[in-house]
Order: C-alpha cells, then structure tokens, then sequence
C-alpha cells in the first residue's frame, strides 16, 4: 500500500488566491447533467447476476461480487425466503453492527418481526428465529461451541455479507476461520463488493469443502457514475477526457491538468482551512446534484464542515424543512439527550449533518435515518462510512486521495475508492450518480484519476493466531488435528498454488506454514507454562472455563480471576476494572496520586497492576502484548455505573461521546463473557450481570440500538 504523497508546499513567490465562487459548468456535462432525474417507475426485473446466484446456491457454495449497490442484498432475501419456505434456518452474517442493525430492520419489514433474530453482543432478540441477523464474531463463537459438544449448527444456510473482509488484516482471521470450521452440508452464499481473485477464493473453498464454489461476477453498476472535478471557482468539469480507445490510459481533462500544472492555481480554501461548504452546496444544487456524501479526513473536520453550511437551500423548500423537523422530533421522542444534542440546530437549520464514530450510536442512526428518507441535502462522513451502512446519494465529494488508517495516512486503494463512491447514485433514485473531486492539500488528482477504472484489488489471507483461538480449537481438537485445520487456511492454498499471491503468503507465513504452527506452538507453549493447557494439549480446568473468555485479552482476565484481584462483589468496581483491560486509548500521564479519584477505585486498580506484573513481565519476555491498564477509562465508567450525569462526565473528557459509548458497548460484551463462569465461579458471574445493568442505560442504549 503506498504512502500518502509528497504534501508539496506552496512557493513563497506566488500567492495563490480565493475566487469568488459562481455556479458554472463544461459544455461537456449539458448533455450528462440532462440525464439527471428519477428513473421511470416499472416493474422490478432481476439482474442476470441475480437469477444466476440464486440458481447456483442450490447445488454449491456460491461467491457473488459486485459493484456497491448492484443489488447483492436482494439476492440474500430470495435464498433465506426459499430456506425460510421449507422450514430451514439461514444465519446472514455481517462485519459491522451498525450493518447487522440495518439488515435487521430490512429483514423484519419483508418476512415479520416474529421470523427475524438479531444477535450482535449489544442485542439478542429471537435468536432462534427462521433468519438471524448477526456479527461474525458471533458466528464464529457459535462454530467453537458446534466443534466442543459435537452438536450440529442449527442453520442450513450462512451468508456471510462483506467477504471482501476477509482480507482485512485486524478481523479478516474471523472469516477464514467461519469458513475453515463451516460444516459441509450448510451452503456457502458469500456476498462482496468487486475484489481482484474470486476465483481464488473459490478454488480455496472448493479444496477445502470438497463441494463446488461457484463465482458469479457483475461489474456494471446499476446507477452509471460520472467523475467531475470541481473548480475552485465554482465551475465543473468532466475530471477525465474522454478515451481514444477502450485500452487507452485514463487521462485528466485537459482543463483539470491545466488546473493541476498552474504554479499560481487558485485555492480551494485558504491555507489548513476548510472550503467554503455553503457555497459547494449551492453550486450542487444549481445543477441538482443534492443530495450528496462528503467523505472528509477526521471527525473534527466533519463537525466543523456542518458550521460552514447555512440554511439558504433549507429555506427554499419549507415543506422539505418542516418534514424533517417533524421526523427530528419523532426520532428523538423517547430520548432527553438528543433531544438537546448540540448538532440538533445545525441539523434543523441547515439539512446537514455529521456522520462519524465520535457521535453516539443513536445520534448516526437519526442521521442514517435522515439521509436514507432524502430529507438531508448532505453529509459529513469520515470514510470508514463507505462501507456498510446503506445510505447512497446522488452525489459523493471526495476531498482527499489518502485516508488515515488508525496509524498512518495511506492513499486510498482502488477498493477504498471504490467503496466511497459506490455511494452515488441510488437504485430505482438516480438515472445517474456524481463523484465530485475538490482540489486541496491533500488530494492528488492525477492518482485519482487512475483510481475511476482501476482494477479492484486482490484479497490475501490474514490468519493468525491468539489465545482465545488457541484454547477454543483446544476445547475440541488435538493439536496434530489442529496443525491440520492450520493446513485449510487460504495462505496454505495460495502458497500451494504457487500462483499471483503466493509469494506474499510464503513471505509471511513460510514455505510450508511453518512460521503460522511456530506461533501455534508459541501460544501453547505459554498456556502450558500458566496450566491453562498439559503438556499433551488437552486443557485443565483452568484452560475450560478461560476458553469462555471469548474477549480481546482473556489470559489477563483470567489470571485476575486466578488471583482474586478482581472486585467480586462491586458491580460498579467491576465493571471500572475490565473497562480498563476492554480500553485502546493510551495516556500521556498516570492520575493515580490525583486525591478525586475514589479510594475503593485506586486500591483496587494498584493491587490489579501490581498482581498482574509478573505475569504481564513473561508475556513481554515471550514476545507476546501486554497492554498497559490505564485508571482514567476506569474511572469514568465507575462515575458512570454509578449514576454521574452523561453531560457532567463529557465535559472535560478526553473520550468523545462515541469513543466512550464504544467503550462502555465493550465493557458489557467482556462482562458478559464472564457471566458464563456461572459454573465455576459463581459470585463474580452474578456481579458481572450485575454490572451490565448499571452501565447500559441512555443515551448508551435506546430503541435505536
């Protein structure tokens, strides 16, 4: 993946200036901008695709990829209505819960509340209905539990929607192991966005589930997308002219390359500013290209982008205004806090909004809501909303060629790109979608260019290994027969193969797996030295009851049970202590010495660091991570189980209210967890359900969630 480009500085010679910004566009785009309008209504014909999938499912696995849009979900409803018809189960697995929550809702109004589960760690209603909607983790934790008690999975169907996750390098291990550990005799009905090698994927499944994997491909999108630049002056231009030929390489318009070679090119917004949005937005609006995505590069920038708009489009159509203050009203009813959420007046005043993980949950869902009822003229959104959450417009504005990947600024992959503006143009909306480009800093236009029609990339294999895997395939395997099931992974079959990708694979996993059984062994190896595992690799008791411990860090967990260093009576201690082990957020400095901080909370928090030391020294010695247990995530989460006001805690924090509802979501997931030792340990599973109570509660969870 390359790096960011070279962020050239403007020369100190030129001065490059603001113009006055006026709707104008190319003669090239009359004839495009004319398309512009709603489909005429007509009867629902499915795609060739479509019909092609849904054939294919009845006798084998079955691989569909397909542009954002192009319909994949339509094809999922018709195999689990056929399933649902003859009294089977279908298991719809996704990678996001805001995903799982959407599918949910979809689901229900087409086949009945009563036929439609959801199960997502944060909710678990009519689990044993006709259709469960779920997270993957989930899944995958279901399949250990299958292998432990030799049951069979209660499904005769899993689509897994998102396959392209698979190649995600924190959680593409859960979709390899889904497949890996998926019985034979449930089919396989794997639902992607355009990826590189499906026909790798599938020969992959083919060998390992000895049945046939089918690959169904469309590469047309539904809504046809036409990239535009836009001229800091106001003027639009088609980004890219038109091909000599079908194999000639993409080439900017000849406007936009003089844009891009002007030393003295105007700017779009003055230096480390933002453009001026209101004016962007009436500019859209002249040639109707409302509504529309901003992908922007931080949360900051999303919020601050809503403050730049005004309400000029708003006021222009007063029925437009008054249904959605009336759907604000409606979605906000059952709730004080968003009632009076400090984004609401810019939301009524201006039809925008910010979209992105700082915000609480049902905050994005009453704007999710809002932009998928056409009543917001745009969006503000970082990129990770690209994928997942179904909400397209009419146009997407793309303002930089790179992303922040969590560590480090990335150019956006061809994938990535994709994915954005995938968003353009809504099916049975649009006779045609809009990707804007805003020159700026931070965008590259010439790569942008290349990104349009370039081919999707190719999906490697991302297993690896942890604890919690360690002890569950344990639970039920041997490991000889585990080295085997190491063998089915995707980077055995790559390497095998020996084609495009293997050597990637060998280069990180070895010629033959070997550096993939190492770290197995490794992992065993520590189990063993704690008895969590014997020498011959069955578990102890200790090794049962931890192998529940389905969470990020569960041999820390385990090892403060071991010690009795976890509060095993305080609901509200305990539920500040594993927010500790649950947070991801580092800090600069150690409060402990700090007199606010409560005494029970402070005792107990250094007898856990202290108790656990050793323990965290032999990780680090076997080259394993141990993460520092920071006091601050604590104790906010002990203020707030125990009954501080939401607003009160957020004033001053360094958490923004998504990041601290995140963490709280978490920390009732890993307390969950712990309720399952009700066996063996009794009193700290009782506190655990307990404290789960005391910590989810509103705003955290409301009927949106």
């Amino acid at each position: 993946m390359k790096k960011r480009f070279y962020r050239s500085k403007t020369p100190k010679k030129t001065q490059p200036k603001l113009l006055p910004m006026t709707p104008g566009a190319d003669k090239g785009l009359q004839r495009i901008f004319e398309d512009i309008g709603v489909p005429d209504l007509k009867p629902f014909l499915p795609d060739p695709f479509q019909l092609e999938a849904i054939e294919a499912i009845k006798t084998a696995d079955c691989l569909v990829t397909a542009p954002t849009g192009a319909g994949k979900t339509w094809i999922a409803q018709k195999v689990a209505q056929k399933v649902m018809e003859t009294n089977g189960k279908t298991w719809y697995a996704t990678p996001l819960k805001a995903l799982t929550n959407s599918i949910h809702t979809q689901f229900s109004k087409l086949f009945g509340k009563e036929k439609v589960g959801i199960l997502t760690g944060d909710i678990k209603e009519n689990a044993d209905a006709a259709i469960v909607i779920g997270t993957t983790e989930i899944l995958r934790n279901q399949l250990y539990d299958s292998m432990y008690t030799g049951k069979n999975l209660d499904c005769d169907l899993i689509i897994l929607d998102e396959a392209h996750f698979l190649g995600d390098v924190e959680r593409g291990v859960v979709w390899e192991e889904i497949m890996i550990y998926l019985p034979v005799r449930i089919p396989l009905l794997l639902l992607s966005a355009t990826i590189g090698n499906p026909d790798q994927i599938a020969g992959w499944l083919s060998s390992i589930r000895g049945k046939n994997c089918k690959v169904v491909e469309n590469h047309n999108r539904p809504v046809p997308l036409h990239p535009i630049f836009f001229h800091p002056s106001g003027t639009l231009y088609p980004l890219m002219k038109t091909p000599d030929s079908p194999k000639a390489r993409p080439e900017l318009h000849h406007k936009v390359s003089q844009f891009v070679n002007d030393k003295q090119r105007p700017l779009m917004a003055a230096g480390g500013k933002l453009p001026d949005f209101a004016q962007i937005l009436k500019v859209m609006d002249h040639y109707d290209l409302l509504p529309a995505i901003f992908f922007l590069k931080s949360r900051a920038e999303c919020d601050q982008a809503v403050r730049l708009c005004n309400g000029e489009l708003l006021d222009k159509t007063p029925g437009k205004k008054q249904a959605l203050i009336e759907k604000i009203d409606e979605l906000t009813r059952n709730n004080t806090h968003l009632q009076s959420h400090p984004q609401r007046k810019y939301l009524e005043q201006t039809g925008t909004a910010g979209h992105h993980s700082g915000h609480l949950p049902a905050w994005k869902v009453v704007v999710e809501t809002l932009m998928a009822g056409g009543l917001l003229n745009a969006m503000f959104a970082t990129s990770t909303v690209a994928a997942g959450v179904n909400f397209p417009a009419r146009s997407v504005v793309v303002l930089n060629s790179d992303r922040f990947n969590g560590v480090d600024f990335m150019s956006l992959t061809p994938s990535e790109f994709q994915q954005m503006t995938g968003r353009a143009g809504r099916r049975g909306m649009d006779n045609v979608g809009f990707g804007l480009m805003l020159p700026g800093r931070f965008m590259n236009l010439k790569y942008v260019a290349r990104l349009v029609d370039a081919p999707p990339l190719d999906v490697d294999s991302q297993i690896k290994i942890d604890f919690s895997m360690v002890l569950n395939l344990l639970l039920s395997h041997s490991p000889s027969e585990i080295q085997t099931l190491l063998d089915k992974s995707f980077a055995s079959y790559l390497i095998a193969q020996g084609k495009k990708g293997s050597k990637i694979a060998r280069k990180k996993f070895g010629n033959d797996m070997e550096h993939l059984w190492l770290d197995f062994q490794d992992h065993m190896s520590l189990l063993t030295l704690e008895e969590y595992v014997t020498p011959e690799g069955a578990l102890t008791q200790d090794g049962l009851w931890a192998s529940k411990l389905r969470i990020d860090s569960p041999l820390l967990v385990a090892q403060s049970i071991r010690k009795n260093l976890l509060p095993i009576t305080d609901p509200a201690l305990l539920a500040a202590i594993i927010g500790a082990f649950v947070n991801e957020k580092e800090f600069p400095d150690d409060p402990l010495h700090q007199s606010a901080l409560p005494k029970l909370l402070k005792g107990v928090f250094l007898d856990l660091r202290y108790g656990l030391k050793p323990f965290a020294i032999q990780l680090l010695k076997k080259g394993f991570p141990a993460p520092n247990l920071y006091i601050q995530p604590a104790a906010l989460l002990y203020a707030w189980a125990h009954g501080e006001d939401w607003d009160d805690l957020m004033v001053g924090s360094v958490f923004a209210e998504g990041d601290f509802a995140r963490l709280i979501l978490r920390t009732a997931e890993n307390l969950r967890q712990i309720t399952k030792l009700s066996d063996t340990f009794p009193e700290i599973a009782k506190t655990a359900k307990e404290a789960i109570e005391l910590i989810l509660k509103e705003p955290v969870v409301t009927l949106y969630n």
